[in-house]
């Protein structure tokens, strides 16, 4: 299998995307397959080594 079915993200990827609400940079947690719009407070998810940047699909973080 490939480095991104293992978990891992292309991070010239990494360097272009941005959260499409606030389009503000955002972090990879390689844990939880997500990438963090901390601007947004929302987590959007990865599946299979693809980005889901919609909104609708993104989970909203708790408060730390």
């Amino acid at each position: 299998m490939s480095d991104s079915a293992h978990g891992s993200l292309d991070p010239k990827l990494l360097e272009i995307l941005a959260c499409p609400l606030t389009k503000t940079t955002l972090e990879y947690d390689r844990d939880k397959q997500e990438l963090i719009s901390r601007a947004a407070k929302l987590a959007y998810p990865i599946r299979d080594g693809i980005p889901i940047m919609l909104p609708d699909e993104a989970r909203t973080l708790e408060d730390d």
